[in-house]
C-alpha cells in the first residue's frame, strides 16, 4: 500500500482522514491506531510520530470539527435578517453539520474526548459556543436586564435540543423514524421554548 503521508507530506491530516472514516463505520472506541495507519497507508509506528494515542487522535478530528462547525453556524446566523431568524438558522445549521460531517459530529460529541483536553479544542469549542450565546443574547435584548435570562442558558438549552433532535431523528437512529423532519421538530420546539421564556409572544 503507497504510503501517501509520506508522499504527500500530510501523514497527520491522513492519519486524521482515516480515523474519522473508522469513526462513521465503527464508532470512536471500534478501531484501534494500527487500523488508521493501515486506512492511511503507513505503518503503526509513524501514527506516533503526531499522535500520542487513539484519544489524541480523535482529539484532533474533534478540533477540526469544531472548526468546521463554528464556521457553518457563524455564516448561519450571519444570514438572518432578524434576531429570531438568526437564532433559527443556527439551529439548523447544526442538523445539516451532523448531516454532512458524521465522522467529526461523533468525534466531538460521542467520542468522550473533553473540549478541555487541549488548548486549541477549548478555543475552538469556545468560538462556536459563543455565536450561539451570541444569537441568544440578539433575542434577549429587549426584555429588561432583571427579568432576561442569562444567554449562557438559553443557547445551552437550545443546543441541548438541537442535539436532542440529532441523536433521536436525524442520524437514523437504529430502530427510531422521527413523525416529523428534524427541522420542523426542531423549529416547533425552539419556538415553544422562547415563549415559555417569554422571548416570543404568544401569537406570533
Amino acid at each position: 500500500m503507497p504510503k501517501r503521508g509520506y508522499h504527500h507530506g500530510n501523514l497527520r491530516q491522513a492519519l486524521v482522514d482515516a480515523a474519522l472514516t473508522l469513526i462513521e463505520e465503527k464508532g470512536p472506541t471500534g478501531f484501534t491506531l494500527s487500523e488508521a495507519a493501515k486506512q492511511a497507508g503507513v505503518t503503526p509506528a509513524a501514527v506516533y510520530r503526531h499522535f500520542s494515542g487513539r484519544e489524541d487522535l480523535i482529539a484532533e478530528a474533534a478540533r477540526q470539527g469544531y472548526e468546521i462547525f463554528a464556521d457553518v453556524i457563524e455564516y448561519a446566523y450571519g444570514t438572518g435578517q432578524t434576531a429570531l431568524s438568526a437564532f433559527a438558522a443556527t439551529g439548523r445549521a447544526y442538523l445539516a453539520f451532523a448531516r454532512k460531517y458524521p465522522g467529526h459530529y461523533i468525534a466531538m460529541f460521542e467520542s468522550g474526548i473533553s473540549v478541555n483536553r487541549n488548548a486549541d479544542l477549548a478555543a475552538v469549542s469556545g468560538r462556536a459556543r459563543a455565536v450561539l450565546e451570541r444569537a441568544a443574547e440578539g433575542l434577549s435584548a429587549h426584555i429588561p436586564p432583571d427579568k432576561r435570562p442569562p444567554t449562557a442558558m438559553v443557547s445551552a438549552h437550545v443546543w441541548a435540543l438541537s442535539h436532542g433532535v440529532v441523536e433521536l431523528f436525524a442520524r437514523n437512529s437504529p430502530g427510531t423514524q422521527s413523525p416529523f423532519p428534524p427541522e420542523d421538530l426542531l423549529e416547533s420546539g425552539i419556538g415553544i421554548y422562547l415563549r415559555g421564556l417569554g422571548l416570543l409572544p404568544p401569537d406570533q
